[in-house]
């Protein structure tokens, strides 16, 4: 793969002296990508209301933006790697403040998915684009604790979602969970735009994969899509089989496009590292028992417990403090202790936390344990993206990047699917077996994978 832009962010001879204050924005940039994941959660039963959504409306306001998003990943990671990660992270962040407005005065499921889908597209500029600028500001100890902040800021963002809606819609109302992203959103593109230093192009702009990026997001689509409708229809139907094999066939079609295209997206190969394939299996997992934990504890509060927006968001605080506190302790502790020990650690901590309301479920139980569990989830969140992004090349910073946020947002889509068809007894009704359930099987699934961590994630490096 040619490097056709010099990065003059990347460190060389003295770093750059704003790096840190230049990572502090990054993060709040990629904070507001992280809550839209989780905020409008809490939002959608007046969302429901006042626009008179269906219940396939309802559910497309959450999975346009996460499958726009991590379908257009890969897509954004090597337009950062051929254009310039700064040129994105503008161009990105822009887009994603202009179709949060258009979401905010929706006044219809037409306009208010239009402007989902233009969030999703938005964020998959940004988010690969800015963490391949940390990767390249920042080098040794000084990238793994800049990691540490950009996981914590990440992971937390889920919970602080839940929290951020719960305030919004109990106050102003359901729009501002949209609205507030606009002011955050100009001010950072104004501080970025100045403190960045300019890119230099070297060589002609190659053409960009389009039918590649067509063929890997029509792919997951339909590899998603499945997963959202087995809690409805069954997971062995007819109808999702298919969606499975075309699923199965576009990704396949995809890989040979890779090899055949005159500028393809990724080297295919990069996913056969030991670890980059690693670290993607290790951010899938902690994304999705980290919406798991917010999905079942969501519903159990509101529909078991009869618990209003405000009260769920607010029970919800200890989850986002256990997640940065666990992210920044594994980005100190990353090169001392090494990646395997810590990805056990966490998957094992996630699984305990899950454990303790699938044995006693109340609302003290249910708290405590899920914020065991975004202790487990924010560790493993550092150890996906030391793991993945530690060894590549700078000029595959921009798509190891890609390839790590869009399994992040494929175990988000993942993790809802499974959990909302395992507890879908408790989500239809009163009673709380499927909620129990639910717990049960994130928990089985953290120690399974676990066990797998210690397997297949590589030692201590130097």
């Amino acid at each position: 793969m040619t490097q056709n832009v010099h990065d003059p962010s990347a460190p060389q001879g003295a770093p750059n002296p704003l790096r840190w204050r230049i990572l502090g924005f990054l993060g709040v940039a990629q904070l507001m990508l992280i809550l839209d994941v989780t905020v409008v959660a809490i939002a959608l039963p007046n969302i429901e209301a006042d626009l008179g959504l269906s219940r396939q409306a309802v559910t497309w306001t959450v999975s346009a933006y996460t499958l726009t998003f991590g379908g257009l990943m890969l897509l954004g990671g090597r337009a950062a790697d051929l254009f310039g990660a700064k040129r994105l992270v503008l161009v990105g962040l822009l887009l994603f403040t202009a179709a949060s407005l258009r979401a905010g005065f929706a006044d219809s499921a037409g306009p208010l998915l239009g402007g989902r889908i233009g969030q999703g597209i938005g964020a998959a500029l940004m988010s690969p684009a800015a963490l391949s600028l940390v990767v390249h500001l920042f080098d040794g100890e000084e990238r793994n604790k800049a990691l540490g902040v950009w996981s914590a800021l990440g992971g937390g963002g889920a919970a602080l979602g839940v929290l951020l809606g719960g305030l919004l819609t109990a106050g102003p109302g359901w729009p501002w969970v949209f609205y507030v992203n606009v002011p955050i959103g100009l001010i950072i593109v104004a501080a970025l735009a100045r403190m960045l230093p300019a890119e230099k192009v070297t060589a002609p702009y190659p053409r960009l994969d389009v039918l590649g990026a067509v063929l890997v997001t029509a792919s997951s689509a339909s590899l998603i899509y499945a997963f959202i409708r087995a809690g409805d229809h069954g997971w062995l139907s007819s109808a999702n089989g298919l969606l499975v094999l075309l699923a199965a066939v576009g990704y396949a079609a995809f890989v040979l496009r890779q090899r055949t295209a005159k500028s393809p997206m990724m080297d295919v190969a990069l996913l056969l590292r030991r670890p980059v394939a690693t670290g993607t299996f290790l951010i899938l997992m902690a994304t999705a028992l980290m919406i798991a934990v917010f999905f079942l504890g969501t519903f159990y509060f509101q529909h078991a417990q009869d618990y209003g927006a405000l009260r769920t968001g607010l029970l919800f605080l200890p989850v986002a403090v256990a997640t940065m506190l666990g992210a920044d302790l594994t980005g100190r502790a990353i090169a001392k202790a090494g990646a395997r020990r810590l990805a056990v650690a966490g998957l094992l901590v996630a699984a305990a936390g899950m454990a303790v309301p699938a044995f006693s479920l109340d609302p003290v139980t249910v708290t405590i344990g899920t914020a065991v569990a975004g202790a487990g989830t924010g560790a493993l969140f550092v150890v996906a993206s030391a793991t993945a992004l530690g060894q590549v090349a700078p000029h595959e910073s921009g798509i190891a990047s890609g390839i790590v946020s869009t399994f992040h947002e494929f175990g988000a889509s993942i993790g809802a699917a499974v959990i909302s068809s395992v507890a879908a007894a408790s989500l239809a009704g009163t009673v709380l077996t499927g909620f129990t359930n639910g717990y049960t099987v994130a928990a089985v699934a953290a120690a399974v994978a676990a066990a797998a961590a210690a397997v297949l994630t590589p030692g201590r490096q130097r």
